[in-house]
């Protein structure tokens, strides 16, 4: 049994770890706002302009001559992976949901027999897949986000991507990241960069007219002239949304991760104060019990 001197640094060192996670949990609920507040406002845009390229796709669907970003390159022997993860740790499972995800995908496609790249953008994502795909790591960006989180960090990677996929290093490029939903829920969510993927028909026949899918456009200039330039630019947009909803799940899931351990600190502290106070009574009693058998052997 410990002795109530262990017992009393126990206790201590306890509420000094519930203090900091009682802390963090404090400055990620405030971070938290603000990085929601600028992911939701993101969202309109980001879909929009994929629903808009959408419509100018299928309209040049088939034709000669059309940007190798939509088109692709005629095959997909070679799949680029972009694992966006967070620097910081301490944010309960979700870097590993991420790395899990791009693992099962990565070993998919290996068992297909394609060759698999990954682009690690995050400290946490990289040092988990070096593990076992250290060789597969072909670039990684970190701290990325510091101090603030700006478009032209993602028109970084976005530039990392076009260059390596200029140079033929891919074929197929997917981004898998955290999109945000509340506080205590991330959703794991692939998205096709390259080649543009065409947005799902929403469910039912009504969707479409609300989606605006079916909407008629008059483009100026022409829409392979407006392709060849938005779809670099969809591609940061895209990336830059991804940065965002996964600052807001990391502050989400770090306050929740830091909550659960405030908690369970409380619970811990509770138990040792339990513990030392009947370790502390039975010592009263113990030495009581000797007093009074000296007292009695006189």
């Amino acid at each position: 049994m410990a002795s109530l001197k262990e017992l009393r640094s126990r206790i201590a060192s306890v509420k000094s770890t519930q203090k900091i996670t009682s802390a963090m949990k404090m400055v990620a609920a405030a971070k938290l706002k603000r990085a929601q507040e600028q992911a939701e406002a993101a969202r309109p845009y980001a879909e929009r302009m994929e629903r808009m390229l959408g419509s100018l796709a299928a309209s040049l669907a088939g034709r000669a001559g059309v940007s190798p970003m939509l088109a692709g390159t005629g095959k997909d022997d070679v799949h680029l992976i972009v694992v966006m993860t967070s620097d910081r740790g301490l944010c309960g499972g979700f870097n590993t949901t991420i790395v899990r995800r791009a693992r099962i995908l990565a070993r998919q496609l290996t068992g297909d027999g394609k060759t698999v790249k990954f682009l690690c953008v995050g400290r946490k994502g990289r040092d988990q897949l070096r593990r076992d795909w250290r060789d597969a790591i072909a670039d990684s960006f970190l701290d990325i986000g510091r101090p603030t989180l700006e478009f032209a960090n993602a028109d970084q990677v976005a530039q990392r991507i076009t260059d390596m996929f200029e140079a033929g290093e891919f074929d197929v490029c997917t981004l898998i990241y955290n999109r945000f939903k509340s506080a205590i829920s991330q959703i794991v969510t692939d998205q096709q960069l390259i080649p543009f993927a065409l947005p799902e028909a929403p469910a039912g026949g009504d969707g479409d007219e609300a989606s605006g899918s079916t909407a008629v456009y008059e483009y100026e200039p022409e829409e392979a002239e407006i392709l060849e330039a938005l779809l670099p630019r969809n591609l940061a947009v895209q990336i830059y949304r991804g940065l965002l909803e996964s600052t807001a799940s990391e502050h989400g899931a770090r306050m929740t991760a830091m909550d659960n351990a405030t908690r369970n600190a409380g619970d811990m502290i509770g138990k040792l104060t339990m513990t030392y106070n009947r370790t502390r009574q039975a010592q009263i009693t113990k030495e009581l019990i000797e007093i009074i058998s000296g007292a009695e052997a006189l």
